[in-house]
């Protein structure tokens, strides 16, 4: 059994895509057996979650004293039947728990939660909601850097090293759900336990603690993409994702079945979203529960997955390889040369588009879910239009054509993208992304702006180099991320109109809409003096390199924000002047006096540029 399940578990660990991190999960992986009792041993670490995701500013102490008085009412969900949903125990369990923090005033007012508690239940838990925010500030006391503090609290301090974790995990991935948080302590438990015994603490700390905080970084972006979905755009364009997923992962599944699992998911997602850690766990382990009753008929690929115990098993079936599709079924082009599609589309529409999603989904694996999305799009927009006619047939016969014009529009956006990477080189392409997005985005900080487009660079740099297929895939897919971060930007504090129309109209054509974005001709820039954009501070040489290029890159920003017609050649002429004084004068013995005589002449040249 032993040597079985090592086998299981070698390839879930090879499903999760990361070498360096199958060492970890499989010794915690052995560590777990399948247990009836599993939801009910860790109930007390389910329901700490959920309240560190929603007061992420509090002690671990105090969420732990909230956490006993949510206790009894969490041990009432635990005991669900397989047909029941945990969206009943996940209302009453939410309600108790933010009644809790409203009729607590000292917490009320510590978090700023008062206006909320001012409100009725649905829009009270909306409120709380937005609160939530992703803070990759917050102290890490599970820095790799410091290994021998991590083995001194493993060792000495009462509170278990899987419970901090826990909680600073939680406290600040507020969007990352239940089930993988939970997955993840276990690695990172049973990864501690293993490097304290070591003699090279460090080291083992970076191969094994590195990829575990990778992927919870990685997948809480892809959880909080899926919950923004959710809630910005209707229950059919979150239904259709998942369905597009569920397809790519499960082609061999019959249609009816991918659509009952994918409307099982959205629902799942949303009870995840809203933040019931309890029902999140519970609603998961139901559905892998059936998906691995289902397996004959879902995929091959997940027999290995469904041996696991919980909480293992979730995860690897998520992560798990994409089977391989029976195409004997009817061909596409019944979709654009049937003549019943008009009848279809007027009598049932959401399930003639679904089911062409499902088909066109499971002959195209290699595309991501936006491209997909776009063909879905233009076939939906095509029917509308062509079964209005006297002859639609004519007229919706040339969607293949169509289909295929999406797809390569989008390609070559892409290749173009690598191509000008390639020409330009990592550090200019993404000084050109810079130039881009202020003038699309300038109300934005120049800071913002060099971080947003930092994410934008390094898809670049990690996706390029692939074969054309995948780098198309990759850079796809990491846009939808990056755009969604924006979007949620905008969310909380509106940008411009044509960002809030490229957010808001269309999620499929949300790339191709910011990649059309020209200047935002309204914006009108607070004027600024060359001496207040360029940035000569003696402090610039004691900074890191990293903090050099962010300075030259604010510089950059700014005068873009000031002159967004200007030539790019001029931007690039103050930027490179700005690298060489710097370089020269902090080599130089009286680096201040430097900084101030061959400043001036940077400063002439600025002005010389602004016009000032």
């Amino acid at each position: 059994m032993k040597t079985v399940r090592t086998i299981s578990f070698l390839v879930f660990f090879s499903y999760i895509k990361c070498q360096t991190l199958q060492r970890s999960l499989l010794d915690a992986a052995m560590q777990h057996t399948n247990s009836q009792n599993y939801l009910e041993e860790n109930l007390r670490a389910v329901t700490s979650i959920m309240v560190a995701q929603f007061l992420q500013k509090l002690t671990y102490e105090k969420v732990q004293t909230i956490v006993k008085e949510l206790l009894d009412l969490a041990e009432k969900c635990k005991s669900l039947k397989p047909h029941e949903s945990p969206s009943e125990c996940c209302h009453q369990l939410m309600t108790t728990f933010l009644e809790h923090i409203c009729n607590n005033q000292g917490l009320a007012d510590r978090h700023v939660f008062s206006d909320c508690c001012n409100t009725n239940n649905s829009a009270r838990h909306k409120c709380f909601l937005s609160y939530k925010k992703d803070v990759a500030g917050y102290s890490d006391i599970f820095q790799i850097s410091n290994p021998e503090q991590i083995c001194e609290m493993d060792k000495e301090n009462p509170v278990p090293v899987k419970e901090k974790y826990i909680y600073e995990t939680s406290r600040k991935h507020p969007f990352l759900y239940g089930p993988t948080i939970l997955t993840m302590s276990a690695c990172y438990e049973t990864a501690v336990q293993s490097c304290c015994r070591e003699e090279n603490k460090t080291e083992c700390f970076q191969i094994k603690l590195e990829p575990i905080r990778k992927y919870v970084r990685e997948i809480s972006l892809r959880h909080h993409h899926l919950c923004e979905i959710g809630i910005k755009f209707n229950h059919k364009v979150a239904k259709a994702v998942e369905l597009v997923l569920l397809t790519k992962k499960q082609p061999r599944a019959n249609f009816s079945e991918i659509a009952k699992l994918a409307m099982d998911i959205k629902n799942l997602h949303q009870i995840c979203c809203e933040g019931n850690a309890v029902a999140c766990v519970l609603g998961r382990s139901q559905l892998m529960n059936y998906t691995c009753s289902k397996q004959a008929t879902l995929s091959s690929k997940i027999t290995p997955c469904c041996e696991l115990p919980e909480p293992f098993r979730g995860e690897c079936i998520i992560n798990s390889e994409n089977d391989k599709p029976d195409l004997s079924s009817l061909p596409l082009s019944r979709f654009t040369e049937d003549q019943f599609v008009c009848k279809q589309f007027t009598d049932k529409q959401d399930d003639i588009l679904q089911e062409f999603l499902y088909e066109y989904s499971r002959r195209h694996p290699e595309l991501a879910v936006p491209v997909i999305l776009r063909v879905d799009t233009v076939y939906q927009n095509l029917l509308g239009k062509c079964c209005k006619l006297e002859n639609p047939l004519e007229c919706y016969s040339h969607g293949e054509e169509m289909f295929q014009r999406v797809v390569r529009e989008s390609h070559e956006h892409v290749k173009n993208q690598c191509d000008l990477h390639e020409k330009l080189g990592a550090s200019n392409f993404h000084d050109r992304l810079i130039v881009l997005y202020t003038k699309k985005a300038p109300q934005l900080s120049a800071q913002e702006l060099v971080i947003f487009t930092k994410n934008m660079a390094a898809a670049a740099t990690k996706c390029c180099p692939l074969n054309d297929e995948q780098q198309f895939a990759c850079m796809e897919n990491s846009a939808k991320l990056i755009l969604g971060a924006l979007c949620r930007r905008h969310e909380a504090e509106p940008i411009n109109a044509g960002v809030g129309h490229c957010c808001d109209d269309s999620y499929a054509f949300r790339k191709p809409c910011f990649d059309d974005l020209q200047v935002d001709a309204t914006y009108i820039s607070p004027h600024l003096s060359c001496d207040q954009v360029v940035n000569l501070n003696e402090d610039l040489c004691r900074a890191q390199e990293e903090e050099l290029q962010t300075e030259k890159q604010k510089l950059l920003s700014n005068l873009v924000k000031q002159e967004p017609y200007a030539a790019e050649m001029q931007f690039q002429s103050v930027i490179v002047d700005f690298a060489h004084l710097v370089e020269m004068c902090c080599q130089a013995e009286k680096s201040e006096m430097c900084l101030q005589e061959e400043g001036s002449k940077l400063i002439k040249k600025c002005q010389s540029l602004l016009g000032g």
